[in-house]
């Protein structure tokens, strides 16, 4: 199978332009956009380790700071669904304006508090074609997620334990197709043995169930 090709971008949000890495396979199926958390951003091991694992199931993959480099130090950016929401959002807008992305269905994934700007997009955007949230915080999206159809994957370590409780409540409120997987033995981070390749292949599967196989013709150029 030919290497994916991989595009450094420029995602425009609002007055921001936000370093993204897109990482293309010549027979993608869908495309996936990644919404980083607790300050991370598109270097984040385990988001790339699991992008790696979407991009051999045929999955497109966008990883892209949703916060600037000053913005990322403080915790008040951080927290800011919001602003989470808003950047991520433009990720979207931007993706469907490119010849080679636009005929790919689109699934978000988020971790920690991206988790919550991903259901809140999905909230607003019935193309959103499915979501899945690593160790995320669902409950700071709590009051949209009956709105969310997508079908939304929901990802937690079993001995993350706060973060477990958030998301069985939110497994409650979401609307559409969902489901809860818990991962035996695992912190937030997912540092444990075997515990990220669990989570990629769980997202894998749920994006490939997901994202219609049927991609039209005329994918083009990115710019």
């Amino acid at each position: 199978m030919a290497e994916p090709k991989v595009l450094e971008v420029l995602v425009p949000a609002g007055e921001a332009s936000l370093p993204g890495t897109l990482c293309l396979p010549a027979d993608a199926t869908g495309l996936v956009l990644f919404a980083h958390g607790s300050g991370s951003g598109r270097a984040s091991p385990r988001n790339r380790f699991v992008a790696g694992r979407l991009q051999k199931s045929r999955l497109a993959t966008l990883l892209f700071d949703l916060l600037e480099p000053g913005e990322a130090e403080d915790r008040a950016f951080v927290f800011d669904i919001a602003l989470l929401e808003r950047r991520l959002a433009a990720g979207v807008a931007w993706a469907r304006t490119q010849p080679a992305l636009r005929p790919l269905p689109m699934g978000l994934f988020g971790a920690s508090t991206g988790a919550a700007a991903a259901l809140r997009v999905a909230a607003m955007d019935a193309r959103i074609a499915a979501v899945v949230s690593r160790g995320g915080r669902p409950d700071l999206a709590m009051e949209v997620l009956p709105r969310v159809h997508a079908p939304t994957l929901l990802i937690v370590g079993s001995l993350d334990h706060a973060v477990l409780e958030w998301n069985e409540a939110a497994l409650r409120a979401l609307a559409g197709t969902k489901e809860l997987r818990v991962v035996r033995g695992a912190t937030h981070l997912f540092e444990e043995p075997g515990c990220l390749e669990e989570v990629a292949r769980h997202a894998a599967a749920w994006f490939v169930d997901h994202l219609s196989p049927h991609v039209t013709e005329g994918a083009g150029h990115v710019s």
